[in-house]
């Protein structure tokens, strides 16, 4: 008798996996779901989104091994860094609000306004970046030593007051603008 209760589960289970594929062509086909960055996303959605960004990061930045973040050059180099590359999205201390951030959907966090978190994390997304959220792959033009100094940087960053940023990104001096070399390899 179990071979008939197997059949009918293998059988309603292709039943759901076809539904399922013929919704998601219908979706597809018809164009109903809005990718528009200002389109309001439902909660379902976006909590979907969240977890498998977050888990996926949680996965690939386990491998990475964090240098030592406390040397001040790093740091400094690291604060010249973010001024340049990140504070059009994340800001920086005492900054207002821009005109770009509004439109950005997931809108990028306030690295300054509290705890950044892992700096295995922060180490792979600076290099890798996050798919359909605008934030860069930094390693295509950055060596991983430079984005070591960025979350060197990061890890000091929350809490700073806009003179004691300003005064360490100016410590930092110029950002090192780059030109594509060859190969992966970056001239500066």
């Amino acid at each position: 008798m179990r071979c008939p209760d197997l059949r009918s589960f293998l059988f309603g289970a292709f039943t759901l996996v076809v539904v399922i594929a013929a919704v998601i062509g219908c979706i597809v086909a018809t164009g109903a779901y809005d990718v528009a960055a200002d389109a309001p996303q439902s909660a379902t959605v976006a909590d979907f989104i969240t977890t498998v960004r977050e888990r996926s990061i949680d996965v690939r930045a386990s491998a990475v091994e964090v240098l030592p973040l406390n040397r001040p050059e790093m740091i400094t180099d690291g604060a010249s860094d973010y001024d340049e590359m990140c504070t059009g999205c994340h800001l920086a201390p005492g900054m207002e609000e821009n005109e770009m951030r509004p439109g950005l959907d997931p809108k990028p966090p306030l690295l300054a306004d509290g705890a950044l978190g892992d700096p295995k994390e922060q180490f792979w997304i600076i290099k890798h970046g996050i798919r359909m959220t605008a934030m860069p792959a930094w390693g295509k033009t950055h060596s991983d030593e430079e984005i070591w100094n960025i979350v060197a940087f990061l890890q000091r960053l929350p809490g700073r007051s806009p003179q004691t940023y300003h005064a360490l990104v100016a410590k930092g001096g110029d950002h090192h603008h780059h030109e594509m070399g060859e190969g992966n390899h970056m001239k500066m």
